[in-house]
């Protein structure tokens, strides 16, 4: 079996939703999974080997040069599939499902589409091509991946509810497999030390409650809605403090000026996170109404509850927002009042440690990964 992405240059993201999958994957010893990546020629040799790194079988490959061009990527393949002699791909978002599902005219394939979000929306809601005609393009191309699939994975059941809206899907051949922690994730009991430890290192004091934001800041994040949450609570709660973990951003210096000594910015290692992120009390998930986010399977929600931290987030956040109501591991945004927000406790985090550990590791997910496996024998 192979597993397709095409377009997706190594990421943290990456990492943990690509090559860790794959790694998990062939770690339950059914049928094995392949990579193949079809990155961008600028900087790839780079980037091919940074995937190597991490995945020394994987078969990382140029893309036909210009995006707009993404079809012709399909003789490729093509090649791939012939020398490998695998029939059955599991394909990373709408054009690289669309470059398999066009081979089932040559060979017969079972083709997984590996849904991630409304990515018809999404390029249309943020701009995320600078093509019109792409834009106009994509309601097809995402429709004929959901239809023309065998098989299907989706991040929320709000993505599978987008596509019966929009696409008239009416299939239960389908999986629903949501953003999940790196598959090395070992949960522990955090304690008071280490917390404080860290609190200190920082410089938060003890009666100080500790807003974390992980994450880009950049325009699709809704940062005005954020600016706007943000300000309202420092101004109700004088004890509250803020912290980016983020690169540096006029938006953040702005609240910085509007409130001095309340909100640190830090930019540290991946690595470094997790540790940050326990020494503070709540994690903010904020975003703004869309159809994109409406579907959603933000990565930050599971490491945020890793880390102890219940969740601020917005209503209608994909699976999210119900999911912090119906296991009461954070706070939803359903007003413009601020929320009453009190210093995290040591049994709280470690309930929300428990709580990501039984829904959102990919150990929680073997199941829906074993039936994936069986599907597409």
């Amino acid at each position: 079996m192979i597993y397709l992405t095409y377009a997706d240059q190594p990421s943290g993201v990456f990492s943990s939703q690509v090559i860790d999958v794959c790694h998990y994957i062939n770690s339950l010893n059914k049928k094995k999974i392949r990579l193949v990546a079809f990155i961008s020629f600028h900087g790839f040799n780079k980037n091919k080997a940074k995937i190597k790194a991490e995945m020394p079988h994987a078969l990382v490959l140029p893309m036909f040069p210009k995006m707009t061009w993404f079809s012709t990527n399909a003789f490729i393949l093509l090649l791939v599939l012939l020398f490998t002699g695998e029939r059955s791909i599991v394909a990373r978002n709408v054009l690289g499902c669309n470059i398999a599902n066009s081979l089932k005219k040559i060979l017969t394939l079972k083709v997984c589409f590996d849904g991630r979000g409304a990515i018809a929306a999404e390029w249309n809601e943020y701009n995320v091509v600078p093509f019109p005609a792409w834009k106009e393009a994509i309601h097809q191309w995402e429709k004929q991946s959901v239809l023309q699939s065998d098989f299907h994975i989706a991040v929320s059941s709000e993505l599978v509810n987008y596509w019966q809206q929009r696409y008239q899907y009416n299939s239960n051949q389908h999986v629903i497999i949501p953003c999940t922690l790196n598959s090395g994730f070992k949960a522990h009991a955090l304690t008071a030390q280490e917390i404080n430890t860290t609190r200190q290192q920082i410089g938060f004091g003890d009666d100080d409650i500790v807003l974390v934001y992980s994450g880009s800041t950049a325009g699709w994040q809704s940062f005005d809605l954020l600016k706007t949450f943000l300000s309202r609570v420092l101004m109700a709660e004088a004890r509250v403090k803020v912290l980016f973990l983020s690169e540096q951003d006029k938006n953040v210096d702005a609240l910085k000026a509007l409130f001095p000594g309340r909100i640190l910015q830090r930019f540290v290692s991946h690595k470094e996170v997790t540790s940050i992120l326990t020494a503070c009390d709540y994690g903010i998930l904020i975003r703004e109404k869309s159809v994109t986010n409406q579907v959603a399977s933000p990565t930050k929600f599971a490491e945020y509850l890793s880390a102890g931290l219940p969740v601020i987030i917005s209503e209608g956040i994909g699976d999210y927002s119900a999911f912090v109501k119906t296991h009461s591991c954070g706070v939803v945004l359903s007003s413009e009042v601020s929320p009453p927000l009190a210093p995290n406790t040591l049994d709280e985090r470690n309930r929300y440690v428990r709580l990501v550990t039984d829904h959102y590791s990919k150990q929680a997910q073997t199941n829906n990964y074993l039936k994936l496996m069986d599907e597409m024998r």
